[in-house]
């Protein structure tokens, strides 16, 4: 055991006292901080990715303790990387001084501050990943996306949005920025770099106002001249070629503006920008902000525009969370600062509503097409009628899971084990089951737009956050039309039986079925992703779908196994995920070819034999599976009202 000297221990009473403190400025009361905050951030080192940032905080003589952020909104977990964070300096009036990290929370510093200083200089890298292997990638030759929990620590104590924060970023010359915060003054060019001023706002707003930079980029007005609360398209691509979408796609853009408007009656921002980065490299998100949201796509975002749907759900989804998440909001998530733990009970309306405007919204909008989106359903409801773990799991408890897994996404067995994922997908399916109810209950005078317009549009132009609970939601509901709206929630939420809640399906003239053919945008999302599902037969997965920009299959992961349905043929048969796919009855693997094994055995006389390779290790499997292959998609139930063609038609 290490004994410290006296003299050590001398060095050390002040920090622990700032330890024995700690308690105090936790529980300190909601009063404006005292001056403001300056943060600059140097984003040009595109050698080593590394972020360089430096503050100044006024300070007051005594204990102080600085938070990492660590609980980010957006994300509901504790996904704040502090491991990126090095070369921690603190100083004032150019003396060093030391510092102490808690034991107990990492997440926290501990500085004594001493007599007569009234600021703090503090300097650090974040230390972006310089490949996949360490994490998303931020930074490019190209671009770079600034999200400023990365790169500050702010005081406990203090709510953030009782903080007020000036913060700068420095870009190499020429490139220009998007985001939702307002510059100061015009951005200055001297000496190889562009510095960009921003005005100073909370350090609330500061987090939900993340930066996609770039040496190509475009900004694109989606309303007129002079709107009171204009939003605008910042894209920023991998080359400026990938800039110059046809004026088609635009207006889709801008039509999703208005069927916005139309669907929730209000506006709760000054401004929006939809933040998009065309990108091959820099890794893909979808992530909601209050004015703005970073979205990063795959370069081939504009092509096959009529064949497939790719990711032209993502902007909806993430433009509707500003009413549905950062306006309203649950009041479990509404915590005081970056450092307070989550709930996340309510997140299968936060997330699963919102899953359903982006839907619909896309529909109305044209940036999908009706069958496309008829399609997505088709594929949402088989999924979740799949889900075998339902069994265990309910779906309230999948709520939990972001904060179980910090969003890494990393499961063997997600069908049986549960993710996120079903509280977005399968309350997409309870959303449609209450919008048709209300159709039929009021015989099509009414429908869920009625619920967003009272619950998301009141209050319009306030930024809130206007908090609820379960019972706000039941209210809003009964307001539109009586119901037992508490019970048709609960037992969705809680359930354990088999089957995915179809009832909304079946009431808006639609019902499942399973084709021998996928269909065209399965096929071409097949094409593009070189990812082939037979969860529905085999009950398997081979490949890995690349969700957005930066996601580029790894070496051999298009004949990786990546799922495997538990107790499915497959699972019987002894394989698992991980697993590569090597031949099919005797032929090296191509996904004609198991379409065609699959068909053949359709009477039994030709099992379908798969060679598999484990490390080393090969070895062959027979499958004697007989029901053929089987792709899901939407039928029109005869002699029953098409409530969908309502639920997704243009307003």
């Amino acid at each position: 055991m290490f004994k410290p000297s006296l003299r050590g221990a001398a060095r050390l009473l002040p920090l622990l006292a700032a330890f024995a403190a700690a308690p105090a400025l936790a529980q300190a009361a909601a009063a404006p901080y005292p001056g403001e905050i300056t943060l600059r951030v140097d984003a040009t080192d595109l050698d080593h990715k590394v972020l360089r940032v430096t503050q100044t905080l006024p300070v007051k003589p005594g204990p102080l303790k600085l938070f990492f952020p660590r609980w980010l909104p957006g994300t509901h977990a504790p996904t704040g990387d502090i491991t990126l964070l090095a070369g921690l300096q603190v100083s004032a009036g150019g003396k060093t001084l030391p510092w102490q990290r808690d034991t107990l929370d990492v997440y926290a510093f501990h500085i004594d501050v001493p007599a007569g200083v009234s600021a703090l200089d503090l300097s650090f890298e974040h230390l972006a990943p310089v490949g996949p292997q360490s994490g998303r990638i931020i930074v490019t030759r190209e671009m770079v996306n600034v999200q400023w929990n990365s790169v500050l620590l702010y005081p406990a104590g203090f709510r953030a949005a009782n903080i007020n924060v000036k913060p700068t970023l420095v870009l190499p010359a020429g490139w220009q920025a998007g985001t939702a915060l307002r510059p100061a003054a015009a951005p200055a060019t001297a000496g190889g770099t562009t510095t960009v001023p921003f005005k100073p706002v909370t350090l609330e707003m500061l987090v939900d106002s993340p930066v996609f930079a770039g040496r190509h980029f475009r900004r694109i007005e989606l309303e007129a001249p002079g709107a009171a609360r204009p939003v605008v398209l910042n894209l920023v691509a991998d080359s400026a070629d990938k800039l110059n979408p046809t004026e088609a796609q635009i207006e889709a853009h801008r039509e999703l503006v208005r069927q916005a408007d139309k669907a929730f009656g209000s506006r709760h921002f000054a401004h929006y920008d939809f933040l998009l980065a065309l990108s091959d490299e820099l890794g893909g998100i979808g992530l909601e902000h209050h004015q703005s949201s970073e979205n990063g796509v795959r370069t081939n975002y504009w092509e096959n525009w009529e064949r497939r749907a790719g990711s032209r759900e993502l902007l909806p989804h993430e433009y509707a969370h500003s009413w549905n998440g950062k306006f309203r909001r649950p009041a479990d998530l509404a915590t005081p600062d970056f450092n307070v733990p989550m709930q996340n009970s309510l997140l299968w309306l936060y997330e699963g509503q919102t899953q359903f405007w982006g839907w619909v919204l896309a529909a109305r909008s044209g940036l999908t097409t009706p069958q496309q989106a008829r399609d997505n359903l088709a594929r949402t409801a088989a999924n979740h009628d799949l889900q075998p773990g339902r069994a265990w799991r309910n779906l309230q408890d999948t709520t939990n899971d972001a904060i179980m897994s910090q969003r890494r996404g990393n499961k063997d067995w997600t069908n049986w084990q549960r993710s996120s994922g079903d509280y977005y997908g399968e309350m997409l399916l309870v959303w449609l089951d209450a919008d048709s109810l209300i159709r039929e209950k009021t015989g099509g005078a009414k429908s869920i737009d009625d619920f967003a317009r009272a619950f998301f549009g009141v209050k319009d132009g306030e930024l809130g956050p206007l908090t609820y609970r379960f019972e706000d939601i039941v209210a809003a509901f009964n307001g539109v039309v009586p119901h037992d709206w508490a019970g048709f929630l609960r037992q969705r939420l809680d359930r354990n039986s088999a089957g995915a809640p179809l009832d909304g399906l079946a009431r808006s003239g639609w019902k499942l079925v399973y084709d021998e053919k996928p269909s065209d945008s399965a096929r071409a999302d097949e094409a593009e992703n070189r990812f082939f599902d037979f969860s529905h037969s085999l009950g398997l997965a081979i490949g890995s779908p690349r969700g957005g920009a930066g996601a580029a299959a790894t070496p051999g992961a298009e004949t990786r196994i990546s799922s495997v349905i538990w107790g499915s043929p497959a699972f019987q048969a002894g394989l698992a995920p991980g697993l590569t796919l090597v031949a099919v009855n005797g032929r090296a693997y191509k996904a004609e070819g198991l379409r065609q094994a699959i068909t053949a055995n359709k009477g039994g006389a030709a099992p379908v034999e798969l060679l598999v390779r484990e490390g080393e290790l090969y070895r062959t499997v027979k499958i004697d599976y007989r029901g053929g292959l089987r792709y899901p998609k939407l039928e029109r139930i005869a002699g029953t009202e098409d409530r969908l063609a309502g639920t997704l038609g243009k307003r």
